[in-house]
């Protein structure tokens, strides 16, 4: 049989990944080489396709290109030639090929609305603008009409239609009254995105004012406005009572009717909707309903994209923005009530005009070189493209051998000058257009340097530096590095040579300086440039400034030694603080030290010494501290404040050994807190130069050790001294020590083998410092075998830390070491470790699933395990994949979102929890690995059981007066179930008084309940669950509102409750009880009277008291009595011996008071006195008990 050619797309992929090796030439964006070299057209400016303009002005088309030499320009309408010369108001700006259509003599815009393109032409090809849509934009007036008052139903729905006249970019919507006041919008009545005024529901406060549609158009920045509706409502309620506006239950109050939600907008359950991708789509839903409905929106199957769905038009509208594929779907509105709710599903189609997956981009090739333009773009429906050159179809250009089309890609080959051009490519579907441009251009330049010659380079010892050489050429040349004229090509080593012709030196020595040459070279000659290189001495702090302590008033010195280039210019300069300092004229700067004269508190801080040069600074750091005038203590340690310690200095390395060196220095001032520790550290000038490692620690009381060293490393040491307070700053370095070489002793660590791919095996391990090279050129060796055959070890040497071994079988164990090696030889031999090859996707799937159900919410899963080979990799877990199909429940939506449980490791069993009860579910197995996922088990549907609800959702307690409260519900989230009912346990308490439970139950229809208080102070707490056959599910708990005297209340509950109030109580009753009892004693005792020989003499203020003087008893008011005194003390003193007026009442010589008190003094009989005279008769009044307490 004769063997069948190989289909075009073999021959055109062949093809594709042949030219995918080359590479364009592009071009500089240095002018003189822009201005040189000859370039096709390309369109730099052009209008928008869709070209709305204003009729007032006049008419721009904009079409701007470049080119060399410098394009021409013409324009088509309606696929046409446009003659511009013959039309005078039409005109072409000067170079360019924007189109102005003047009407100042006259003219009508609308006569030129078409489609027109621009094209620019210069000798080397055409290209070609958009085609550009020309519109005048159009403000129509709005039809003259009468309008008859609309007569509504108070509570019915109503729709005032709009109907804006159609313009020119469509107007702007809004709607006010006649007397240009905004209508107030709202939930209940809002307006459309079609521009309608809808009303969810007419109220009475409706007629209170007109309502007008008005439209702005964008253009001519004017408003127009519809004649006004005037509304008539019919109402069982005439009266418009404002207090009824906020009633809990505005429309039963008012005699409205109450009623399940219907949809405005659109009609009916269900309907559709396209968009384009990257546009915006909304979703409206308007409702009506008695109470107005609110608007939920959701979609089947997952989640609203959260970054790019918003809100609008208080929930009746759902805006998502740069809408992509994945918005597609099924999205329905849920206008719910207290009376019900309705749903309105929207199916969402998402189309695509044509989207650039990949532009074609110009070409710029050499002679006899290959390339190719792709034009690759996207759309829903999938769009065609066709090619053009110079503005005609290909079909109809002339042929060209070297060139081939292949479906979106055009193949160059062996291009030759001839093949310059402009291609277009268009794109295209019914939902619009995509046109590029893309020239070929065919140059032949020799080789050119764009960089300034013999430029001088300079550069610090030890750093990095790259010397630029920028080139041009086509071919494209190559370059090559020369230093000082020697033929040997500079790469590799110490030197790296970029593609863009930048040659890297990583560390600059003293030798690398001279002159570098830079020689680009193609087929039609070369070019070349100079740059100089110098190697300047880093600049140095080698007396740093030292932190001290200075008294007020004194003189301090901060010194600031430098070492620099001296071809380059220093700069020394002072820093305060990290803040510049200001040199006063305290202060005096010199170029080794600052002095600080008469040194005041202001003057402490730190002070940084910054020497600079054009390429380089070094800085040092120390601090001042400032003492005010004291007495001079007595102890010296005392008298200064401890501070971190000077550095050591005069570091010598003695005894030179291959693997040791002694290191001796002298220690620096402890600033009075010994030293307790010396840090040793070195740095090495081949792997890491400059950077300083720690070697060894040695006691504070030592200032010689002996160092354990590493072959092949050129040593630097330094040291540091530690106290309490801080450490010290580094000595100044040692003198450079280099040991002798040897083979590694060592090999790298971290060894592993791991697959990145299927088919392959990444071998890494932690490469190995310079102490551990022991030579130069440090390299591994990296050997792996497979695991199970035993067969000969494969090698490399590899100068990274990666190696990566191809065409693996997968998952496979592999046998690996590294071994490090320099030029000295080997390190010893390493440790076998186990790699494995690259993981592949599982291929088999588990079997023999089966599925328990244990509860409402879980489930158990058994299943046989995979065989090891079909896992192709390391096994991971086996996960399910589980969704929710559908509620046992009617009319009930469920997401459809999949959820996955994990089971790590070689399991046979497992539970899968957190399921809905009352549920369909659906359920499939895979094996995972490293990879991924493997195929998916057999799907396996099982039923979750009855569960308790969840708990009731916006459960809301209100309190209109003080007699009732009213409770409001809506019905669980996830029922779990056939609903049975709800149940309510309320409470009343008081502070810290709690009534009775009462207990309610209610049918699962009911959502509100009202509780009569029994007590207008008490406060009720309630608990609300729902119930199924199952049970009671989670309850929600809320509180009545306080009432207006509870936080009164409160206040004295709490107090009554407070430990110091009760004990203040206490101690104030105890107080009283004492007073009472020493009153009850006192008038239980009677009173004193002093018995005397001569009853007759009065006692007098003369007389001594006696031991058991006397005292008086006072009247009610506490009043003294007649003839008597008040003594310091505030007793009151006799003048006679008085008795009891129990005794002698019948005494003729006191005095009553009208009231009938007695308020003369008492009289006294002889025959008492004797026989009664020493008996005390002390009654007191309560203030009397009080002093005498005292």
């Amino acid at each position: 049989m004769a063997r069948q050619p190989p289909p075009p797309w073999v021959h055109a992929a062949f093809l594709l990944c042949l030219l995918s090796l080359g590479g364009a030439i592009e071009i500089p964006m240095d002018p003189s080489i822009q201005n040189e070299l000859t370039q096709p057209p390309t369109i730099t400016k052009q209008s928008v396709k869709d070209h709305i303009v204003d009729p007032r002005d006049n008419i721009l088309i904009e079409c701007e290109a470049k080119g060399n030499p410098a394009p021409s320009f013409h324009w088509t309408r309606n696929s046409r030639f446009f003659n511009i010369a013959k039309d005078p108001r039409v005109s072409m700006r000067r170079r360019s090929g924007t189109l102005v259509i003047d009407f100042r003599s006259g003219g009508r815009p609308e006569e030129y609305e078409g489609e027109y393109q621009c094209f620019a032409r210069n000798k080397f090809g055409t290209a070609l603008s958009n085609r550009i849509r020309l519109q005048v934009s159009k403000s129509p007036l709005w039809p003259k009409e009468n309008l008859d008052p609309v007569v509504v139903q108070e509570g019915a729905p109503l729709t005032l239609q709009c109907n804006p006249p159609p313009g020119l970019p469509s107007p702007v919507i809004f709607w006010m009254s006649s007397s240009m006041e905004p209508i107030t919008q709202d939930k209940r009545v809002s307006q459309g995105h079609n521009g309608d005024l809808y009303f969810s529901n007419v109220m009475l406060q409706d007629m209170q004012t007109d309502y007008s549609c008005n439209a702005r158009f964008h253009f001519t920045h004017t408003i127009q406005q519809k004649n006004p509706f005037t509304l008539k409502v019919l109402t069982n309620h005439p009266y418009n009572d404002s207090s009824l506006r906020n009633h809990p239950d505005m429309y039963s109050a008012r005699g409205v009717a109450e009623r399940t939600p219907s949809f405005m907008y659109p009609q009916g359950t269900a309907s559709s909707q396209m968009v384009l991708r990257g546009m915006d789509l909304l979703l409206e839903c308007i409702a009506s309903g008695v109470p107005t409905p609110d608007i939920a929106w959701y979609k089947k199957g997952g989640d609203l994209p959260s970054d790019k769905a918003k809100f609008e038009n208080f929930n009746k509208a759902l805006r998502i923005t740069n809408v992509s594929e994945e918005d597609s779907g099924e999205y329905f509105c849920l206008a719910s009530n207290k009376m019900g709710s309705i749903r309105h599903t929207i199916s969402v189609r998402v189309k695509a005009a044509p989207y650039w997956l990949d532009e074609p981009k110009n070409l710029i090739l050499a002679p006899g070189e290959d390339g190719r333009l792709v034009c690759r773009a996207n759309g829903n429906p999938k769009p065609t493209v066709q090619w053009m050159v110079n503005g005609e179809p290909l079909q109809s250009a002339p042929p060209n051998p070297n060139r081939e089309v292949a479906g979106d890609t055009i193949i160059f080959r062996d291009t030759q000058i001839s093949s310059r051009a402009v291609y277009q490519c268009n794109t295209s579907n019914e939902h619009g257009y995509l046109l590029a441009n893309a020239f070929v251009s065919v140059l032949d330049v020799p080789p050119r340097m764009l960089s300034p010659r013999n430029q001088l380079i300079r550069v610090i010892l030890y750093n990095r530096t790259r010397l630029d050489c920028p080139f041009f050429g086509s071919p494209i040349p190559t370059l090559r590095w020369f230093k000082n004229g020697q033929g040997s090509n500079l790469d590799g080593g110490n030197y790296h040579v970029y593609e863009n012709g930048s040659l890297e030196i990583k560390m600059i020595r003293k030798e690398d300086q001279g002159i570098y040459t830079c020689v680009a070279t193609n087929i039609l000659g070369k070019a070349e440039n100079q740059v100089r290189l110098e190697v300047k001495d880093p600049t140095r702090i080698y007396r740093m400034p030292e932190d001290q302590v200075a008294k007020r008033g004194t003189t301090v010195q901060l010194e600031c030694r430098v070492k620099h280039d001296p071809s380059l210019k220093l700069t020394v300069s002072w820093l305060k603080d990290d803040e510049p300092l200001y040199i006063g004229n305290r202060m005096k700067k010199e170029d080794d030290s600052l002095t600080i004269f008469g040194v005041a508190e202001r003057d402490q801080g730190s002070y940084t010494c910054v020497a600079s040069t054009e390429l380089d600074q070094d800085l040092a750091k120390a601090y001042l501290t400032v003492l005010a005038d004291q007495a001079t203590p007595t102890n010296r340690l005392a008298a200064l404040p401890k501070g971190r310690p000077d550095r050591p200095r005069d570091l010598e390395l003695t005894d030179l050994a291959e693997r040791s060196v002694r290191l001796t220095w002298i220690p620096g001032d402890d600033n009075n807190s010994p030293i307790t520790d010396y840090v040793v550290q070195f740095e090495e000038d081949q792997f890491q130069p400059g950077v300083w490692h720690d070697h060894s620690k040695y006691p504070g009381s030592v200032n010689s050790a002996v160092l354990r060293l590493s072959p092949y490393v050129n040593y630097q040491f330094r040291v540091i001294a530690v106290n309490e307070v801080g450490s010290s700053h580094p000595s100044l370095p040692s003198e450079r020590y280099r040991t002798s070489g040897a083979p590694p002793e060592s090999n790298p660590g971290d060894v592993k083998g791991e697959g990145t791919r299927k088919n392959n095996m990444e071998i890494t391990w932690t490469p190995m410092n310079a102490t551990s090279a022991f030579g130069p050129n440090l390299r591994y060796i990296v050997k792996w075998r497979r695991r199970e055959t035993r067969e000969a070890w494969n090698n490399v040497t590899v100068w990274g830390s990666r190696y990566v071994v191809g065409q693996t079988p997968v998952y496979v164990p592999y046998e690996i070491r590294v071994q490090a090696e320099n030029d000295f030889g080997k390190g010893p031999e390493p440790e076998s470790v186990i790699g494995y090859s690259g993981e592949d996707y599982p291929r088999a799937a588990p079997t023999e699933v089966k599925v328990r159900v244990m509860n409402s919410t879980a489930i158990s899963l058994q299943w046989n395990r995979v065989y090891p080979d079909t896992v192709q990799g390391q096994l991971r877990e086996y996960r399910a994949y589980y969704w929710r199909e559908s509620s046992l429940l009617k009319n009930l939506w469920v997401s459809q979102k999949r959820q996955q449980a994990s089971f790590p490791g070689d399991r046979l069993r497992g539970v899968v929890s957190r399921l809905f009860p009352y549920s369909n579910y659906k359920l499939e197995m895979v094996v995972v690995n490293g990879r991924g996922d493997g195929p998916r088990s057999e799907t396996k549907e099982f039923t979750t059981p009855e569960g308790v609800p969840s708990a009731p959702r916006r459960f809301r307690v209100r309190q209109p007066n003080l007699e009732t409260i009213n409770l409001e519900w809506d019905h669980p989230e996830h029922p779990n179930g056939i609903m049975t009912g709800y149940t309510l346990k309320y409470v009343a308490f008081n502070g810290t008084k709690v009534g009775k439970q009462i207990v309610e139950n209610f049918s699962p229809n009911q959502t509100k309940f009202t509780v009569q208080r029994t007590d207008p102070v008490s406060r009720y707490r309630f608990t609300l669950s729902a119930r199924t056959q199952v049970g009671s599910g989670e309850a929600v708990t809320e509180e009545s509102p306080a009432p207006p005297n509870e936080a009164y209340t409160n206040n004295q509950a709490d107090i009554a409750t407070q430990g110091w109030f009760i004990g203040l109580m206490c101690a104030i009753a105890l107080l009283v009880l004492i007073l009472l009892i020493v009153c009850f004693i006192k008038r239980s005792r009677g009173g004193k009277y002093p018995v005397r020989e001569k009853k007759d003499v009065p006692l007098g203020p003369e007389d001594p008291k006696e031991e058991d003087g006397s005292f008086d008893y006072s009247d009610e008011d506490n009043k003294p009595l007649q003839g008597s005194q008040t003594s310091l003390d505030g007793t009151i003193k006799q003048q006679e011996s008085d008795d009891s007026l129990v005794d002698y009442g019948e005494g003729g010589e006191g005095q009553f008071n009208e009231d009938g008190s007695f308020i003369g003094q008492y009289t006294v009989k002889k025959d008492k006195e004797e026989t009664e005279g020493n008996e005390s008769s002390e009654a007191t009044s309560p203030v009397n008990a009080i002093y005498s307490l005292a």
